[in-house]
This record gives structure tokens, sequence and C-alpha cells, in this order.
């Protein structure tokens, strides 16, 4: 296999385990980015204050803490974001008011290229990334852009993990959490062409099976990986690799990223918002 056409190795980034890439009064924020974007969590103390001018939309998961969210360079539009919600944040000014202590997390496209710099694996993508797809332009959504916040226990489907929401750049899915530590015999190993997967975990430890498909070449070949990881923290997964992920404690809360946003989901129509986004020409 040619450098050219080999994937980039899995990013395990520890947000626990390492110091906050950037502080502020009553916050600490972790930034992690993929070719196609950004992932950030941040601790944040009641009152801290969160701003952002951003060139696109990005996505505010609200995990366990309430926060006052405000667009416009007026603040003409402002919503409540309760915990456990995910909120659309529309491009330009922001500001994000945490009302209670807790855990945050934002998604960003590459569009906010500060972030991506500031990244603590930024050096991973110094020389591009083969093999992943650029992020493209997609469609506005319909009627214009507006906060647009959803209550992500109104969104559960019998049967189904997923809770698939997009943006103009993104797709976000934060999945039904495990109650219990997941069933060995229920794993879903699976890889993707030309894209990259963000497994954002959340709450407890989960262990990622990795396998890089073997070459004509075995100079490539590389060990398979079973990395145990806690909480929080971001696994960037190259395309081809074959991939599963199991928490191995309750509860498991993961989120899944991807950039530009999965056509399959959107066929499958297991895309909560579709309605609001048309498809691209």
């Amino acid at each position: 296999m040619s450098t050219s056409s080999r994937p980039l190795p899995p990013v395990l980034a520890r947000f626990y385990d390492t110091p906050p890439t950037e502080t502020g009064p009553g916050t600490e924020t972790w930034i992690c980015r993929a070719a196609n974007f950004v992932v950030t969590v941040s601790r944040v103390a009641a009152g801290a204050v969160l701003t952002r001018d951003n060139p696109d939309e990005y996505v505010l998961l609200s995990n366990d803490l309430a926060a006052t969210v405000t667009a416009g360079t007026t603040g003409a539009e402002t919503i409540e974001a309760a915990p456990d919600s995910l909120t659309i944040v529309p491009p330009g000014e922001s500001r994000i008011v945490a009302r209670t202590a807790g855990t945050l997390a934002r998604v960003f496209s590459a569009h906010a290229t500060d972030l991506a710099a500031k990244a603590a694996n930024a050096a991973d993508y110094a020389n591009g990334a083969p093999l992943v797809a650029p992020l493209g332009e997609w469609p506005a959504p319909k009627g214009g852009y507006r906060l647009r916040t959803y209550a992500l226990a109104d969104h559960v489907t019998e049967g189904s993990f997923l809770r698939v929401f997009r943006t103009a750049n993104l797709m976000v899915n934060p999945l039904v959490p495990w109650a219990a530590a997941r069933d060995v015999h229920k794993l879903s190993p699976h890889s993707h062409g030309d894209f990259e997967q963000a497994s954002l975990a959340l709450e407890s430890t989960w262990i990622h099976h990795l396998r890089t498909p073997w070459t004509a070449d075995m100079d490539d070949w590389v060990d398979d990986l079973h990395a145990e990881i806690g909480s929080p923290s971001v696994t960037v997964i190259p395309p081809t690799i074959v991939h599963t992920s199991r928490n191995i404690a309750p509860m498991g809360r993961l989120v899944d990223v991807f950039a530009p946003p999965r056509l399959d989901f959107l066929q499958q129509g297991v895309v909560r918002n579709a309605d609001d986004y048309p498809m691209p020409a």
C-alpha cells in the first residue's frame, strides 16, 4: 500500500487524563479534530460563558447541564437548552451560559479553522488525511439558519440505538445509552470507505476494537487494537478500519460524529431532523 493510500492511525484523545487545551473563567475545554470536524468538551461552573463567532452551524450537546443559548449580534434569538438535549447553533455570533455546573460538548465542522489548529492532535493532519472525502458544501436549512433544539429522550425508536441529527455540514448521533455493559454477542463490526467517525464517550469505560485490513504487502499489516478508554474522550476512526465499540460498565453514553452528513443514514430515513435540511443536488 502506498503512503498516499494508507489510513492514518486511530486517534485516542483521553480528555480525562490530559490537561485542558483552553481555560477561562469557570471553564476547562479539551479539543480534538478529524479531517472534516472538530470536537470539544468543556467542564463548566454554573454561570460560565462560552462565546463563539462561527462560520457555519455547530452542535451543542448539553449532556448533564442546562444552558441558555443566544444567537445573533443583538441576541435576537434565545432558547433554553435542557439537560440531555441537542441544539443546533446557526452561523455567526453565539453565547452559551451554563445554568448549572457540568460537562457539555460542541461539534464543529473543519471550517472552524482556529479550533482545528488548537486541537491536541492537530499535527496528525499536517499532511492531510488520505482516503477522506472533502467536506464539500451542502444546502442551507429550509427556512434559514436559526437555533434548533431537541430533547433527546423524545427521539428514541423501539429496537434502535440510533438518534441521528444533521446540520448543513455535520451529522451527530447521540446513541441511546446502554444501561448495562454491552452484550458481547451483539456487536456491530463495520468500516467506512471514505469518511472518519469520531466516537465521543461522555460516560462509562469503553473498549474500541479496531482492525486495519490486510494488504498484499505484509509490511503494511497492523495488529488489532483493543483500546480501553474512559470518559470524557474522543476516538477518531479512519476510513477502512473495521471497528466496533462496547461499554464495559454502565451508563454507556456515546456520541458518533461524521462530516459531511452520511447519505446512507439519510436514505434509510433514520435522521430525526431530515425534513429541515435539503439534500444536495
